[in-house]
């Protein structure tokens, strides 16, 4: 397995736990909504090992876009989820003043980061 399918592996089980998480009668919001937010990093990170570029060590949904967008401009239609995708990489992981998200919100996420895992896909194949 390359370097990039091995990314690409690890962003499909991500996005796979979210959908887990968020099924069923109880629920698990907060740790269903960080792992969309690791499925669009990985996707990322996955398109950036194909195109044989050094990985920088970031949670950071933005600038793996701009990373992404240096090479391929056609990433920039990412940047609208990257914002919001972006925040979950540590939002709700701790007691704070909210908990755990709408679920609403975890299934937007859910749709967002299954954008960013296609568009990545259809870009590596």
């Amino acid at each position: 397995m390359n370097s990039y399918e091995a990314w690409l592996y690890k962003a499909d089980n991500d996005l796979k736990s979210s959908r887990k998480l968020l099924d069923g009668d109880d629920p698990i919001m907060d740790t269903a909504i960080y792992h969309t937010q690791q499925c669009a990093e990985k996707s990322l990170k996955g398109y950036l090992a194909f195109k044989e570029q050094t990985l920088q060590k970031s949670h950071d949904i933005e600038l793996l876009v701009e990373l992404c967008s240096a090479i391929d401009i056609e990433f920039e239609t990412l940047y609208v989820y990257s914002e919001k995708l972006t925040p979950y990489a540590t939002a709700f992981r701790y007691p704070d003043v909210a908990l755990e998200p709408d679920y609403d919100d975890v299934e937007k996420a859910i749709e967002m980061a299954q954008i960013i895992l296609d568009f990545v896909k259809v870009k590596i194949c």
